[in-house]
């Protein structure tokens, strides 16, 4: 990662914890019902272990010591299916994950983060889509860049 993605990144983290924060720990913040509190963590500790699932199939898809690249394919763990609907479903868990902390906080700021953090993933996304896309003339049609059946 180039040093100034540090910086960019660092930022656009301690901002939103501190805006997140800041609200969260108002005198006048309204704690979410425990429903809303356990639905967000349910979706939030799904959402993580379905993003590390990916990132394990992904780093375990090229041999060891070789270029070869190969389309991703769901295994057996049942949280890497998202790839039959998704280039990148890593994404796709990280935006959840973000979607169950704003449940969890029922707070504006931590939406906007997660909706900060789904357009920037989208792009990046698209990216990766297009190029997949190009690269094997047999990748599969019907699945979407980061929402399946959406986008």
């Amino acid at each position: 990662m180039p040093l100034r993605n540090l910086f960019k990144n660092c930022s656009y983290y301690w901002a939103f914890a501190g805006y997140v924060a800041y609200h969260v720990n108002h005198p006048l913040f309204t704690e979410p019902s425990s429903a809303l509190v356990y639905a967000g963590l349910a979706t939030f500790v799904v959402s993580e272990l379905g993003n590390f699932s990916i990132h394990i199939l992904l780093r375990n898809l090229r041999p060891a010591g070789s270029n070869v690249r190969k389309i991703p394919v769901p295994d057996a763990n049942p949280l890497t299916q998202l790839f039959n609907f998704v280039s990148c479903p890593n994404y796709t868990y990280e935006f959840f994950s973000w979607v169950g902390y704003t449940l969890m906080t029922s707070c504006i700021p931590a939406g906007l983060f997660a909706a900060a953090g789904m357009y920037q993933m989208t792009v990046w996304a698209l990216g990766k889509h297009r190029n997949y896309k190009k690269e094997f003339k047999d990748y599969p049609k019907n699945r979407k860049a980061i929402l399946p059946f959406v986008l």
